[in-house]
């Protein structure tokens, strides 16, 4: 029997522990304005692992809710990290310029914040709302940031747009009544918007005439996902109506991602031509008779050999293997319903026999060692696949099942009558 490769649990979670108790290496003091992203892989890591309840104290799990409070805005939203924050004495309409609010920290700030249990009591509902359709463009697409003189700033690409509807679907409620003084933002513009990045091979893209991107892909129909166009949506949109061009030319380029091209081929060294094996086949085949020959070059490797043994996913044509792919394509199969479609075990193998790290966590590709983010979308594409041991997991708001029932349990979020705070 075939040997099955082993997830080392028990190693994924002292990795994450680490990260969350102690100093992060020195290569991550570039990301420390992103600070809040980095608490949403190591946070949601644990919950996924399953332990995050039973690892972490009331009193610790309230310290992490506090410190992300403390990134909170006063106008609205959450800025990235706590390194801007001038204190409500010294915050002047001339000056919150330099301390503003950001789309992907708001984000990810209020994922964590359900992940830890938190109500969102806290959270200043309407005026990131009201923030919110500030930084959407004429052309349905969202910037990062509002800059000097309201210009909004930022790149002008799908990722924004997910975590935009990702703010308005957790805040907003399931049906946004009691939110009439709210200006929305722009939906039908976000929609059109989206579609227009759908590139001639199916993928999605940037924006429009861009080269397609398994990781925009996903943020395409996670925006879709969180304003309730899939499924079953009253308004179709083409990308995820079944049976449509555009839904079927996205599913099959986001299944010919899976790739055995694993690592870079060895370089030649100088002076030393790299023998390819032609040779060594020639020579095989001599005193064969024809019959002999025909059957050697036409063979077909059987099913239990190694030609998809591993199997991971690439972001774009003619690239590498990576694990963070691996999700990016999994999750956007799965909330089109296509994950059948993926050749699973390879897949799993992938990640567990060439880029599970020996000390815990997952790297970027073979032989790398782990980081955060690698580690973190390892683990849930590993989930959605069904792995022992991790809990269920939303594709979507890429977190446990457990942090979206959470939030449709919240008293204001179901009653479509409650009072939103100021």
């Amino acid at each position: 029997m075939e040997d099955t490769p082993t997830f080392r649990k028990d190693r994924h979670i002292k990795y994450f522990l680490r990260c969350l108790k102690s100093f992060l290496p020195h290569q991550y003091t570039a990301s420390d304005s992103n600070r809040v992203l980095l608490a949403f892989f190591t946070v949601a890591g644990l919950d996924v692992l399953g332990i995050l309840q039973t690892n972490t104290t009331p009193e610790e799990r309230k310290g992490y809710i506090d410190w992300l409070y403390h990134c909170q805005v006063p106008s609205g939203g959450f800025r990235g990290f706590t390194g801007t924050d001038f204190g409500l004495e010294r915050r002047t309409p001339e000056n919150e310029v330099w301390d503003p609010a950001n789309v992907p920290a708001t984000f990810f700030a209020l994922a964590t914040l359900l992940i830890l249990g938190d109500d969102l009591s806290r959270v200043k509902r309407k005026e990131c709302l009201r923030w919110l359709p500030s930084v959407q463009r004429e052309d349905g697409s969202f910037g990062e940031v509002l800059s000097v003189d309201g210009k909004i700033a930022g790149g002008r690409d799908l990722r924004f747009c997910c975590c935009a509807a990702g703010i308005r679907y957790i805040l907003r409620g399931r049906s946004g009544k009691g939110l009439e003084d709210v200006k929305d933002i722009d939906v039908e513009k976000l929609v059109s918007f989206i579609e227009a990045c759908q590139t001639y091979d199916g993928g999605m893209s940037q924006a429009s005439f861009c080269e397609a991107h398994a990781g925009l892909g996903y943020c395409a129909i996670g925006a879709l996902s969180f304003l309730g166009r899939i499924p079953n949506s009253l308004k179709e949109v083409n990308i995820v109506s079944p049976g449509t061009r555009e839904f079927e030319s996205l599913v099959k380029w986001l299944v010919s991602r899976q790739t055995t091209e694993l690592e870079e081929e060895e370089e030649e060294e100088d002076g030393i031509e790299q023998a390819d094996g032609t040779e060594e086949i020639k020579k095989s085949l001599e005193g064969l008779s024809l019959e002999g020959k025909i059957t050697a070059l036409s063979y077909t490797p059987t099913p239990t050999e190694d030609v998809l043994r591993w199997a991971g996913f690439n972001g774009r044509c003619n690239k590498l293997a990576d694990t963070c792919y691996c999700f990016w394509v999994t999750g956007t199969l799965a909330m089109m319903d296509r994950l059948h479609l993926i050749e699973p075990e390879s897949n799993r193998r992938y990640l567990i026999e060439k880029t599970q790290h020996l000390v815990g966590g997952f790297g970027k590709g073979v032989g790398e060692p782990p980081d955060l983010l690698h580690s973190y979308l390892g683990l849930v594409n590993l989930a959605l696949l069904g792995e022992s041991g991790l809990e269920h997991v939303d594709p979507t708001l890429c977190t446990s099942k457990r942090t979206i029932q959470h939030l449709e349990s919240l008293a204001w979020w179901q009653d479509n009558n409650s009072n939103i705070t100021e």
